[in-house]
């Protein structure tokens, strides 16, 4: 990937060739390129927002690429690993040196939804060390209007707060 970073810091293949379909779809939508930061996860909401199919295939689909393209941004910006489940691109997590993880994929299957699937993971979780402080912690913020919610940088600036904290 060209993308500046070195080679040890990139993502995995897998991720890597999902995020590359998130940001050629978005190219070929808005005539936009993406940046690979959280600058640009606004215009990756819009692209979410137009999609409007309901059809689970169709979501699983964009939400991999979007998800995998989210979590790109996610770990470039805060460092973290990407970890493979058993079951494809929903089953991916990123885990944080915090202790936090979270299903990228599952988090923008939501966005495109507006809702949280039953079928996809989109909740911030942690270490069973770390979960009371992560409970604390979502506690004490305010609640997010439901577009913010359900928006990918609504929940970068989430996972950014938690983890900074």
């Amino acid at each position: 990937m060209s993308d500046g970073l070195p080679d040890h810091e990139h993502a995995p293949i897998e991720v890597e060739e999902y995020a590359k379909r998130a940001v050629e779809a978005v190219r070929r939508a808005l005539d936009f390129d993406l940046e690979w930061d959280s600058e640009t996860l606004p215009v990756m909401d819009h692209y979410l927002k137009e999609v409007k199919s309901r059809d689970p295939a169709m979501v699983e689909l964009v939400a991999a690429s979007a998800g995998a393209y989210f979590g790109e941004v996610v770990r470039r910006k805060l460092g973290g690993r990407w970890d493979f489940g058993d079951e494809g691109p929903e089953s991916w997590r990123l885990g944080l040196s915090t202790g936090l993880s979270f299903s990228p994929m599952g988090v923008a299957a939501s966005v495109i939804v507006r809702a949280d699937l039953q079928d996809f993971d989109s909740a911030l979780d942690a270490i069973d060390e770390v979960r009371p402080s992560l409970e604390r912690i979502l506690g004490r913020m305010d609640a997010m209007a439901e577009d913010v919610f359900y928006s990918l940088c609504g929940r970068y600036d989430a996972v950014e707060h938690v983890h900074a904290v």
